[in-house]
C-alpha cells in the first residue's frame, strides 16, 4: 500500500533535476504541479529562474504541462503569460488529470514524468497513472489549511517509511 506513495526519484526542487537523464531514459513531457513546486503557494507569477527552467525543458525538447488543484483563476493566472498549457481543478490523487495531460501532449505515460512537492497528491496520482513521479521538497515553509493537514500526515508516512528502510534521502 505504501509503495504507492514512493517518488521515483527525490531531489531538493525542480533545479536538481537533470533533464538530459529524463530525456536518455524516454521522458518526452513534464507533468508538474504549480503551488510549492515551481513557486511558493501565494505567488501570482513566475520567477526569472522558474521562467529560465522552462526555457531548459523547451531547449531539451520536454514538453509541459501544468496540473494543479487550485482554481482556474490562480492556474490561469500563472499559466498565461508563460504561454503553458495547464488543467486546473484536478482533483489529485486522482488518475484523471495526469491521463488527460499525457493525451493533451501526444505522450504515452511511460514518456512523461510527474513533478511535485507532496505524497498524498502528486506522487500518489502520478505512482496510480503509471507515471515516473519525482518528489521535491516545498519552496515555501508555509501552506494553504488544507496542505497544512497533508503535511502532517507526509511526516508520519515518511518517518515509518524511513524506520522500515524504504527511503534513504535526508528530510
Amino acid at each position: 500500500m505504501f509503495s504507492q506513495l514512493l517518488p521515483n526519484q527525490y531531489v531538493k526542487s525542480i533545479y536538481d533535476i537533470d533533464l538530459d537523464a529524463l530525456k536518455n531514459r524516454g521522458i518526452r513531457a513534464v507533468i508538474t504541479d504549480l503551488d510549492n513546486t515551481l513557486v511558493e503557494w501565494h505567488r501570482e507569477e513566475a520567477t526569472p529562474e522558474v521562467k529560465n527552467w522552462f526555457t531548459k525543458l523547451e531547449e531539451t525538447g520536454l514538453n509541459v504541462t501544468i496540473v494543479s488543484n487550485n482554481t482556474e483563476k490562480r492556474v490561469k493566472a500563472f499559466c498565461d503569460p508563460e504561454q503553458k498549457i495547464f488543467i486546473h481543478g484536478a482533483k489529485k490523487p486522482s488518475r484523471k488529470a495526469f491521463r488527460k495531460a499525457c493525451k493533451q501532449m501526444d505522450v504515452r505515460t511511460d514518456e512523461a514524468v510527474v513533478i511535485g512537492d507532496q505524497i498524498f497528491t502528486d506522487v500518489l496520482g502520478g505512482n496510480r497513472a503509471g507515471l515516473f513521479t519525482i518528489l521535491v521538497v516545498p519552496v515555501a515553509k508555509t501552506d494553504g489549511w488544507m496542505t497544512q493537514l497533508n503535511r502532517r500526515m507526509e511526516r508520519i508516512v515518511l518517518r515509518w517509511m524511513k524506520k522500515k528502510g524504504q527511503i534513504h534521502w535526508e528530510e
